[in-house]
């Protein structure tokens, strides 16, 4: 991981295509903007660790019903 310190109103540039900006810096929080192309996700961390689990939940739904389903047949 690469650890940069910066100002207010300073950028960085990742590989020509993507700028962030640190836009606002208060006492507990930093707000940053984002500049990429559309076809680049951005999506927060707790946002994706929710995905995640949410997916994980629906996979074992369908393996619990898959299972269920073939339990009965075989009865």
């Amino acid at each position: 991981m690469l650890i940069l310190t910066r100002k207010e109103r300073e950028k960085l540039i990742i590989n020509d295509n993507i700028t962030i900006e640190i836009i606002e810096i208060n006492k507990n929080s930093i707000k940053i903007g984002i500049e990429a192309p559309k076809e680049i996700p951005i999506i927060r961390g707790e946002i994706e660790e929710e995905i995640k689990m949410s997916n994980i939940a629906a996979n074992k739904e369908i393996q619990t019903s898959v299972l269920n389903q073939l339990s009965r047949r075989i009865r």
